[in-house]
């Protein structure tokens, strides 16, 4: 599916959500509630670790921006707050995604159940 028809999907259920004063424990936000995580898509490749404060992962080899992020929130409701406000934002030309994510693992935990497999 094109990257900006799912940005466009996730503000018009926000839209729809606030102007019919949902809450947000029945919010569509809530599925995500066991979760800190965020995806963030779309970011521009000329980003540097400077730019963004290492909040965006980058290419070990070149230290660009790959494009995309998983980004961890002490409180999760901040993950809310990032999808609403700043899916379809546009940063140095390129608009991101930001979007919930229901089980994120962190790269060691994936490199252990591959070692596990084996």
């Amino acid at each position: 599916m094109n990257p900006l028809t799912l940005v466009k999907r996730i503000q018009n259920i926000n839209s729809k959500e606030a102007a019919l004063g949902i809450s947000e424990e029945a919010s569509w936000h809530a599925k995500y509630k066991d979760s800190a995580y965020v995806y963030v898509g779309g970011i521009p490749f000329d980003l540097t670790e400077g730019d963004l404060l290492a909040v965006f992962a980058q290419d070990k080899g070149t230290g660009k921006s790959k494009g995309f992020a998983f980004v961890a929130y002490e409180d999760q409701r901040s993950t809310t707050l990032a999808v609403d406000n700043l899916n379809g934002a546009q940063i140095l030309g390129r608009i991101i995604r930001v979007d919930h994510v229901t089980r994120y693992k962190k790269k060691e935990e994936e490199d252990e159940e591959t070692e596990q497999r084996k």
